[in-house]
């Protein structure tokens, strides 16, 4: 009966352990492929060991893509989870919270809908001709700076990157919201009575009680950057040239426009590995679960 009750919990973990195969058996077996050269429609394998590895380092696409995600990256924790931060801040401000569900809903519509519906909004928002930005950018007198965002080489890429911050924001905002609703009001209040202005309550209260939901959001937010996909395939399909290719664009193409599979399971394999460094790097820089000595 004894030795009954000390396998009971491993049971309980077996149907969880199964789940989790699923996942790491394609891993270990992409890892596999990369060593390999070898095509989709050829049952032929050919043994390379780490040439695809050796070709990746010295390919000037993959050192242009990894560039581009960098920049994804750092833009993207400034605006996403800075911004979010912030703007969940003023909406559980008490001046304006009567109106926080409004905003909310405003700030959090973007998250719902379809990337490619948003790619073909922002096509027209970014065209040469007709565009808005352009358009107000000639109202306002600055028509110096109307260009092709998209077909331009030096511009493409932020282009790019501006949508996701439009799409996401609003969704860090609202861990960010949750966050800041568990925080004790009474902390505000003793700091309005020592004379706490808005600023330093949010410096001194709200970012370091907010700590842990940080951790969670620059880990999504980098991830993100680093595995994105939809936004510079639909609006630019990684150009001009590869001014706007990331590491997931040139994966596909890699795999599916040139059938290099062997290849292109060599860069998924750096992407896992970026994205694992990110997320250790993260765990031990934020000492998330431990509380503070």
């Amino acid at each position: 009966m004894l030795k009954r009750n000390k396998l009971t919990p491993y049971l309980y973990l077996l149907p969880a352990f199964a789940f989790l195969l699923l996942v790491y058996i394609p891993i270990f077996q992409n890892i596999w492929d990369s060593l390999y050269e070898w095509s989709t429609f050829s049952p032929d394998k050919v043994f390379v060991g780490i040439d695809n590895y050796v070709h990746l380092f010295k390919d000037p696409v993959f050192y242009q893509a990894l560039k581009n995600n960098i920049l994804y990256a750092v833009i993207s924790i400034m605006f996403q989870v800075g911004g979010g931060l912030i703007v969940a801040a003023v909406l559980e401000d008490k001046l304006i919270r009567r109106f926080s569900p409004f905003f909310r809903t405003v700030y959090f519509l973007p998250v719902v809908v379809s990337m490619t519906v948003i790619a073909l909004l922002f096509t027209f928002f970014y065209n040469p001709e007709v565009g808005l930005l352009n358009q107000m950018l000639k109202m306002i007198g600055l028509d110096s700076l109307a260009k092709p965002w998209l077909g331009d080489s030096n511009t493409a890429i932020y282009a790019v990157i501006a949508v996701s911050q439009w799409q996401s924001i609003g969704y860090i905002a609202m861990l960010y919201i949750v966050a800041i609703q568990k925080i004790s009001p009474e902390l505000y209040e003793a700091a309005e009575i020592d004379g706490a202005n808005k600023f330093k309550m949010f410096f001194h209260i709200t970012v370091p009680q907010t700590k842990e939901m940080t951790f969670v959001a620059v880990i999504l937010t980098l991830t993100g950057a680093f595995t994105v996909f939809n936004e510079p395939y639909i609006l630019t399909g990684g150009g001009p040239g590869a001014s706007s290719e990331v590491l997931s664009t040139y994966l596909y193409k890699t795999a599916f426009s040139k059938d290099m599979m062997g290849y292109a399971s060599s860069i998924a394999t750096v992407i896992l590995i970026i994205t694992l460094l990110i997320s250790l790097v993260q765990m031990k820089a934020f000492k998330t679960g431990k509380e503070d000595a």
